[in-house]
């Protein structure tokens, strides 16, 4: 589903949206790396399109890094 890579990277973050297509819609997920390990958080909104979802996931995950909110 998602073709081109839409990773950012934040500070020392490596910030990467993921998508998959559920019976409800497409779902939004977004892993956080910083060295070896990465972090999965994935959202309750569903989205119709691709593109709105990757979005969503980036702007949550920067969002994320930025307040220092990975606990």
């Amino acid at each position: 589903m998602l073709e081109k890579q839409y990773t950012e990277r934040v500070g020392e973050y490596i910030v990467t949206p993921l998508t998959k297509l559920t019976d409800a819609g497409i779902a939004a997920s977004v892993s956080i790396r910083r060295g070896m390990y990465d972090r999965i958080f994935r959202f309750v909104p569903r989205f119709t399109c691709d593109i709105r979802a990757i979005q969503y996931a980036l702007a949550q995950g920067r969002s994320m890094v930025q307040l220092n909110q990975l606990g």
